[in-house]
């Protein structure tokens, strides 16, 4: 029987009886070789031998079967392969794999069949296509509705972001720094005592006072594998499931950061439980450093916030004193053109009128300030223009004070968790 039937018979059964048909018929063609069958989303081929770590062509009886899917954020297609039989060359060994993919229970299943007369050849090929798979290669791990993706523009968006250009009260960023970069270089002294070699880390604070350019620069700076969590929720997976595929991938990518922001958004009163126990329960999270952020502290259960064998590091983010904010300042004006900059009087002046002020909000006078700047006529000195422009953001802080005073007549107050890549300075 020739591979493009064997194939188009397996997918005319029901899909509970896809896979057994073509195991059947794998059996019947190749009686003396060995079948590993796997369902892994790791074991992805194309890119294996884009790489030059394997040789893949079709099998000559075989046409190419492709879904395209659009994806409107990057205005681009995407090629998924659905059903394929590959001939295969790879470290001196020959063979041959059968892919079938269907649709059952809400989601897409894809299996590969290695068809090979050496059961280790299989064996060493699957991981040494899914270990590689599993790196990440300037990318940024991202789950979301229940699936883990590689984001190469999620990693080249934080790549500005470094230690250099964070601004943090007093010793904070040393101290972050140091407590991060010991515990990577202390695994052995850890596991010496018997203590886990794991941490977790809380951020705290109201937004815009550091904390994701903090994340971004830890990301830069610790050059560890990074895995950040968008929603624990997902339309037809439960929450239980997809925090348990969370730390599952995590625990096979150590030392790795395991990102989550807004941790007060991701948890309900329903997972809340299941969560504590992958953080903290008989599972070891070796070389894990769960790294959270909440703006609301307060509603978080306890449980999370004063158990020390879950988060046993939290740094509160502060509003800036006078001293950061000038720093931040004049960091900013560093890059501007000579004509642009503001005198050192004009910068004193600014960092004492943003009393209050966030870094975001300070980000945002100096933004706007430039703007209103270049449409003045030449010569216009700036020092005027960022005091003017620090008044009218103070106005719009005090308005927009007074508007979360009074409850949301519709219901629509909670927001769900940002992405750190689109949020504008944290």
């Amino acid at each position: 029987m020739k591979p493009t039937q064997v194939l188009l018979e397996s997918l005319q059964q029901p899909t509970s009886a896809i896979t057994y048909r073509l195991r059947v018929a794998l059996r019947e063609m190749y009686p003396e070789h060995t079948l590993f069958e796997t369902e892994d989303s790791d074991f992805y081929l194309p890119p294996f031998a884009r790489a030059g770590l394997c040789e893949l062509e079709v099998h000559n009886d075989c046409a190419q079967a492709f879904r395209y899917e659009y994806n409107h954020e990057k205005s681009c297609f995407y090629q998924r392969e659905c059903h394929n039989w590959y001939r295969i060359g790879w470290e001196g060994h020959e063979f041959e794999v059968a892919l079938v993919s269907y649709h059952e229970a809400y989601r897409d299943h894809k299996a590969h069949f290695i068809i090979t007369p050496q059961q280790e050849v299989a064996q060493e090929f699957f991981l040494a296509v899914t270990q590689w798979n599993a790196e990440a290669r300037e990318e940024v791990w991202v789950f979301n509705e229940a699936c883990w993706s590689k984001s190469k523009e999620l990693y080249r968006s934080i790549q500005s972001a470094n230690l250099n250009n964070l601004v943090l009260p007093g010793g904070l960023k040393e101290e972050i720094h140091k407590d991060l970069t010991q515990f990577l270089s202390s695994r052995d002294m850890y596991e010496r005592y018997g203590v886990p070699w794991k941490r977790g880390v809380l951020f705290v604070g109201s937004p815009g006072n550091g904390k994701t350019h903090s994340i971004k620069a830890l990301v830069n700076d610790l050059k560890i594998p990074t895995l950040y969590v968008k929603s624990f929720q997902a339309q037809h997976s439960t929450d239980q499931a997809n925090i348990a595929k969370v730390f599952k991938r995590a625990r096979t990518m150590t030392p790795c950061l395991l990102v989550l922001e807004d941790l007060d958004s991701l948890l309900t009163a329903k997972n809340r439980s299941f969560f504590l126990n992958e953080l903290d329960g008989f599972a070891a999270n070796t070389g894990i450093i769960t790294l959270a952020t909440t703006n609301h502290p307060d509603r978080l259960d306890p449980a999370i916030v004063d158990r020390p064998s879950r988060f046993d590091r939290k740094y509160h983010f502060e509003l800036p004193a006078l001293t950061e904010r000038l720093t931040f300042i004049e960091l900013w004006v560093s890059n501007w053109e000579p004509e642009m900059r503001p005198t050192e009087e004009g910068l004193e002046a600014v960092a004492m009128a943003t009393d209050g002020f966030s870094f975001a909000y300070l980000k945002e006078t100096l933004v706007s300030a430039l703007m209103r700047w270049i449409n003045l006529p030449q010569g216009s000195g700036m020092d005027a223009v960022l005091v003017e422009q620090c008044h009218l953001l103070r106005g719009q802080m005090s308005s927009m004070a007074e508007q979360s005073e009074s409850p949301p007549s519709d219901g629509m107050g909670q927001r769900g968790p940002w992405n750190w890549m689109q949020k504008e300075e944290e």
